[in-house]
């Protein structure tokens, strides 16, 4: 994927990446039912891509563990998300990004809420209400060119998970 033109956020902060997860003998046991938590969540989009830049969202800390709730008695998972600067173009391209490795990772009982952390993006409610569009997300990933654009970001998540 080529860089974006205009870069919005052309020298973006970095930040450290967290340690890999140890996995235990009882997550690898297949007979034990093990439910999901936060770093399993944070696990799967921590090395999404940035659609700017050649870095992970964990690196640009646009994800952090700290932001990832889990409820499994409510079959619930909640992603808040912090773009790198308050007027982000991409802000709605990474939150369809995190949704859609979600959707194509959890499984299918999880209700799934991508947020904009609050207080960090200048159209965080117009964002927010595109992302819980069940309807709007659905159009956006039959889209070819931006289904593309987020298989691109998703890549890395899978160079990084073999």
């Amino acid at each position: 994927m080529g860089v974006v033109e205009t870069l919005l956020n052309s020298n973006p902060k970095l930040y450290v990446k967290s340690n890999e997860r140890i996995i235990t003998d009882a997550e690898r046991d297949e007979d034990l039912v093990d439910e999901f938590d936060e770093r399993e969540v944070f696990d799967l989009i921590r090395n999404i891509n940035d659609p700017e830049h050649p870095l992970t969202l964990e690196e640009l800390n646009v994800v952090e563990l700290n932001n990832v709730k889990v409820n499994n008695e409510k079959n619930e998972v909640i992603v808040h998300f912090t773009p790198t600067i308050p007027n982000c173009s991409m802000a709605t391209l990474i939150g369809l990004t995190i949704r859609v490795q979600l959707q194509r990772s959890l499984p299918t009982r999880f209700k799934t809420k991508v947020l904009i952390t609050p207080g960090t993006h200048s159209t965080e409610d117009a964002i927010n209400k595109q992302l819980g569009d069940k309807e709007r997300v659905a159009a956006a990933t039959e889209n070819t060119a931006l289904i593309q654009t987020i298989n691109q970001c998703l890549a890395t998540v899978e160079k990084y998970s073999h």
